[in-house]
């Protein structure tokens, strides 16, 4: 089985996605990380900005081993992810690792912004996890700590702007996926009802 769950940045899909995982016994995949790995090694190689050819060459020889997840966590590094994303060409060399993940027995999760509509659009079960920008920019500004709360917000709705706006794969919602709204639930509500939602749709 494939579960897809997809959302902007900060809206809890992440945590909701490895609930899922681990209630179901699924593989997990958090492809933003993917393209947070392709976001540092480009800067690693050209520095900044970050051009495509420094993009395109990160992905096509991306070895996950190499990154530690405290290095991929940083919103330089997280705003780096939201540029690469955009080219094509990047997330045509991803695709593929991504869809064989996806077909992992006995079952797959992942989450990213395009998991239901593009890498795997035959899912069993899609999610789109939101919240309202400002919402996401507080739980982002607590994750971070010291962070200023309008620097967040100015960066979560660019962001927001740039995933949903770009010509190969935005962040939408798939016209099937179950629409979860976390603004005013708390950790357990959002993942009680994630795992209402998939078992709606298991496979036996």
């Amino acid at each position: 089985m494939i579960i897809a769950v997809d959302g902007p940045a900060a809206a809890g899909k992440g945590t909701i996605a490895r609930a899922l995982a681990k209630h179901f016994g699924y593989h997990f995949l958090d492809t933003g990380a993917l393209y947070r790995m392709v976001g540092l090694a480009a800067i690693r190689a050209g520095g900044e900005p970050i051009t495509t050819p420094a993009a395109i060459a990160a992905a096509l020889s991306l070895d996950p081993s190499s990154f530690t997840d405290a290095e991929l966590r940083t919103e330089k590094v997280g705003a780096a992810a939201s540029i690469v994303a955009v080219i094509p060409e990047v997330r045509a060399a991803l695709l593929d690792f991504q869809r064989s993940f996806a077909r992992k027995p006995p079952g797959a999760v992942l989450d990213g912004r395009d998991i239901g509509t593009v890498v795997c659009p035959d899912a069993h079960a899609k999610l789109f996890v939101t919240a309202s920008a400002e919402v996401r920019a507080r739980r982002r500004q607590k994750e971070l700590g010291s962070a200023d709360y309008e620097a967040v917000l100015v960066d979560i709705k660019a962001r927001d702007e740039r995933d949903s706006k770009r010509a190969t794969a935005p962040l939408v919602a798939a016209k099937d996926a179950v629409v979860l709204d976390t603004s005013e639930m708390d950790i357990a509500a959002a993942v009680k009802a994630a795992i209402a939602a998939v078992e709606a749709r298991r496979v036996p």
